[in-house]
């Protein structure tokens, strides 16, 4: 990087610092930035005379807003060091010589950050943390967050720091409403939690569902020796923790990470890595700060699954039941260690809403095994090459005319191939009927060849049919047959999930196989609307499919013979009951969910006081404090175990 490289650099970055920080409408993904900072630290490192005083690596966070007045922070709020494998996790070790130190670990959500001021038990003050040493007074909004208390057992003056975030699905939620009202979408959840904090209208913060993770403290007079004290103390004065609060030692901050890597999916919150902190509170004082940094603490990122990339197309699949899907052709782009080449864009409203042309940048994320989704658009970054993206009129696969529903776009043509092929290719797949050697291009080449054009010829499928098609030997033509015979006698569940009907999955499936059992082609529209988690959209899409295709669906099954599996209840001193699972266990918690819901318990995810039990293991957190607040009984393993056997 030359100079004139580094200057251009050091504008760009601030640039998207201030749209990040300041306005919450980012211009670039979270993985470009960090890869840009490093490349202007690793400069001025190299070159040290020619650090620019606008240089972001001098800097905390962001400016502050003008809509608000500014307030100071007793003590500066500072920002963490990044580090993002286990080579660069051992070099901060060595670096002050914390090998034989015992380190706090706990999630590194991803929201914005706030200072709680309290004096004589009472909240005086919230500020932003704005550049570390001035932030945002936005006390009437954080008073509206109901994580924060108003007054706390503590008559000292304390300043209080933590996480403003969002839960995914309270983010989703107010994505939804915007589009009813007409709103652009928030971007994600971290700009909802910061743009949320920073309203003017403290209604509105009120209305986002805000909650405040504490992570430390500012200005205090508390007489412990570990941080991790301190954080129970807290705690106890009825802030939030996240039940992944661990003190270890060197050897195992690596297993930890990889744990929290492993929850990343199913937490609540969106959380970005793994705060390592030393726990012994004189040696972080010995260790002490960089210009920017406590060198005693520091955030072990996540392998990045938001990336920049460009639009290049749009392509068009059509469904099994006739729905044309627009999917984003995208410019190559690797996400947490897959390549990433097409994301889905929903349906055609989602494209006016997002406001995305094709030659587009954009932000796509990929969670887990988790189709890849556009989230966002970088309009300011468009160059005069984009071209809008319009509503097709034409199926892409038949040619025959469109009809244009809103949400959703469909071809009618009950010949259409795609449709047939995508139908067959639904009923085999693993999750269906799971058919094992009928793929996409076994399905795609016997169609062509006339020997199956719907899912019932998958049962007429004999050796001769088979038999000089190019591939297919004795031994795979028997294989394959061996498993379209081994799928009969199926489970009903299985069976009407392969059935392919819009918005009957696998869990609803087996609820009306539980529910209804062999009388399911009989069941009502009333009755199937009352289900628990059914409602009015899912009982008129089975209805209709029952009455359109019931003769088909009867000669189907009259091969199939799919079996209903009814859920065994047995009845014990659980029966009824609802429970909450928290901390660590000797088995997984799905199979204690399971092992409940079979004697009749409901497993809920927080506690109320509707909880019956909550099943504690060792280092249960903020469930337990919550439980033993409402006084619900908490059980153990042991006590669990032999209440099974009660009635």
């Amino acid at each position: 990087m030359t100079k004139t490289e580094y200057e251009n650099a050091v504008e760009t970055l601030n640039s998207w610092a201030k749209a990040y920080y300041e306005l919450d409408e980012p211009i670039a993904s979270d993985e470009e930035y960090d890869r840009l900072y490093h490349e202007i630290l690793e400069y001025e490192r190299l070159n040290p005379k020619d650090i620019s005083i606008f240089s972001p690596t001098t800097r905390v966070g962001g400016g502050v807003s003008e809509g608000f007045s500014k307030a100071s922070h007793i003590k500066r709020m500072w920002s963490m060091e990044d580090i993002f494998n286990h080579a660069e996790l051992m070099a901060w070790i060595k670096r002050g010589e914390k090998e034989n130190l015992s380190f706090v670990v706990e999630p590194k959500f991803d929201g914005a950050s706030l200072n709680l001021l309290y004096e004589d038990g009472v909240l005086v003050r919230a500020i932003t943390r704005g550049d570390g040493v001035v932030g945002e007074d936005v006390t009437n909004n954080a008073k509206t967050i109901k994580s924060v208390p108003l007054k706390i057992d503590y008559d000292k003056r304390i300043e209080i720091r933590g996480e403003v975030v969002i839960k995914k699905d309270d983010f989703d939620m107010i994505n939804e409403q915007r589009a009813k009202d007409g709103e652009m979408p928030l971007s994600n959840p971290r700009n909802a939690a910061a743009g949320s904090l920073r309203q003017l209208d403290s209604a509105v913060t009120a209305k986002r569902k805000l909650l405040f993770i504490p992570w430390g403290v500012g200005e205090n007079s508390l007489n412990f020796m570990r941080h991790s004290e301190i954080m129970n103390f807290v705690r106890n004065l009825g802030f939030e923790q996240d039940e992944f609060f661990k003190i270890l030692t060197t050897d195992m901050l690596d297993d930890a990470y990889k744990e929290l890597l492993a929850k990343r999916d199913e937490k609540s919150i969106m959380m970005d890595g793994m705060v390592v902190r030393v726990d012994d509170l004189q040696r972080c004082e010995e260790l002490g700060y960089t210009v920017k940094f406590p060198k005693f603490m520091v955030a072990y990122k996540f392998p990045a699954i938001e990336k920049t990339t460009r639009l290049l197309d749009v392509a068009l699949q059509v469904g099994r039941s006739g729905v044309v899907t627009p999917v984003g052709v995208l410019e190559e782009v690797v996400i947490d260690g897959a390549r990433v080449k097409s994301a889905t864009l929903h349906n055609f409203d989602e494209i006016e809403r997002l406001g995305v042309m094709r030659g587009d940048m954009i932000s796509v994320i990929r969670s887990g095994d988790v189709i890849p989704k556009i989230t966002g658009v970088f309009k300011e970054r468009r160059d005069g090459t984009q071209t809008p993206i319009m509503r097709p009129q034409i199926c892409p696969e038949c040619g025959s005319h469109l009809l244009d529903e809103g949400v959703f776009i469909k071809c009618q043509n009950l010949d259409c191939k795609a449709r047939v092929i995508n139908s067959i290719i639904h009923y085999a797949s693993k999750k269906c009927l799971n058919i094992d050697g009928l793929g996409d291009a076994i399905i795609n080449l016997l169609y062509e060849k006339g020997i199956i054009s719907k899912v019932i010829d998958i049962y007429s499928i004999n050796f001769d049919d088979l038999i000089g098609i190019e591939g297919f030997k004795d031994k795979k033509i028997n294989n394959l047959l061996k498993a379209i015979e081994d799928s009969k006698n199926t489970s009903l569940a299985r069976f009407i999930t392969g059935l392919g009907c819009e918005h009957i999955g696998e869990v609803a499936a087996k609820k009306i196989e539980q529910v209804f059992g062999d009388r399911w082609l009989e069941a009502s529209y009333d009755e199937v609307k009352n289900l628990e988690g059914f409602g009015e959209q899912m009982a008129k899409s089975l209805i209709e499919f029952i009455e359109v295709n019931h003769q088909s669906i009867k000669e189907l099954a009259d091969i199939v013979k799919p079996v209903a599996l009814k859920l065994e209840i047995k009845t014990n001193a659980f029966s009824g009951k609802t429970f909450v699972i928290t901390g660590t266990l000797s088995r997984a918690r799905d199979e204690f969910k399971s092992e409940l819901e079979s004697y009749g318990a409901k497993v809920a995810g927080s506690v109320s006081k509707k909880t019956d039990f909550v099943l504690a293991g060792s280092e249960a957190g903020s469930k337990l404090d919550k439980a033993l607040e409402l006084g619900v009984s908490v059980i153990d393993e042991e006590r669990y175990e032999s209440m099974k056997n009660e009635i």
